[in-house]
């Protein structure tokens, strides 16, 4: 029964994965209907955090100071400080860049485990990371290898693959004290607060009539309730179940579902290129992942 629970948590990341691939398609659909960024996010968190207050405990504050600023910390790092770094480096380079240096989280999040954990490197992780990340780079760039530097937008991007780097250490560690509705709950409330000053420079422009469109509401429907409320309270106890490093390995897997999506949703098709790109990205993922 172990070995049995411990696989309904790998497909549990792979679906969390899944779902998170997607949500850049009804973003995009957002977008394409005059709202902002930071409109969906506000909306998208609101709506997360309105939700699991039926599920979590009423407590309202962690037991101390220290954990409470642990909790602030995971809002701006799962939410805010990642949504804008990320979204701000688009301003300034391509969105190749920002796919596939966001991709190198689960380095990242390694070598993070490495320097404060003292975990040691494995070499089939190794091997399955440099597969892995050769695989999103043949999606990502779908045969025009076209790498323009941006020293600001690939740095920003780098800060955002770090911010969720440093949210899966410190989710790991709160979790032994806190149940886990709660720990999800505060990342929500954080989230929003600290996307408030971002406000005080743009100026909300997205009207009611615009959120009185089905494709408005149910898309923001599908990133609050699903992508957000349900992924979180899911992706924190798989963290613990999985692993820290093995679970953020599983983030590989998001341009190969991003790709799925548009091939559904948007009409996009799929070249050779990031045919043979997945398949290398699943044998990557897979290699890493053995014992």
């Amino acid at each position: 029964m172990g070995k049995f629970s411990g696989v309904i948590w790998h497909i549990i990341a792979i679906g969390v994965i899944a779902i998170w691939g997607t949500t850049f398609i009804s973003s995009k659909i957002l977008i394409l209907h005059g709202m902002t960024p930071s409109e969906i996010f506000v909306i998208r968190f609101a709506i997360a955090y309105i939700g699991i207050w039926f599920i979590s405990p009423k407590k309202l504050f962690c037991d101390n100071v220290k954990d409470e600023l642990k909790m602030l910390l995971l809002g701006a790092t799962g939410g805010s400080l990642y949504f804008l770094a990320e979204n701000s480096a688009l301003q300034y380079t391509q969105a190749t860049n920002v796919s596939l240096i966001i991709c190198s989280t689960p380095i990242v999040t390694t070598l993070l485990c490495i320097l404060l954990k003292k975990d040691k490197m494995r070499k089939n992780f190794a091997i399955g990371s440099v597969l892995a990340f050769i695989g999103v780079a043949l999606v990502v760039f779908n045969g025009k290898f076209i790498l323009k530097l941006s020293p600001v937008g690939d740095f920003l991007t780098f800060c955002a693959s770090s911010c969720w780097a440093v949210y899966s250490l410190v989710m790991d560690e709160i979790q032994d004290k806190y149940n886990n509705a709660f720990a999800t709950r505060k990342v929500f409330f954080y989230g929003l607060l600290t996307i408030i000053p971002v406000f005080f420079f743009q100026s909300w422009e997205t009207g009611l009539d615009v959120l009185k469109m089905p494709v408005i509401w149910g898309n923001l429907l599908f990133l609050g309730v699903i992508a957000s409320l349900v992924c979180f309270a899911l992706w924190n106890p798989v963290i613990k179940k999985v692993g820290i490093v093995n679970s953020s390995n599983y983030l590989y897997l998001n341009p190969v579902f991003t790709l799925i999506g548009a091939l559904i949703f948007l009409g996009e098709r799929i070249t050779v290129i990031s045919a043979i790109g997945t398949i290398i990205i699943l044998l990557g993922v897979w290699t890493a992942s053995k014992r």
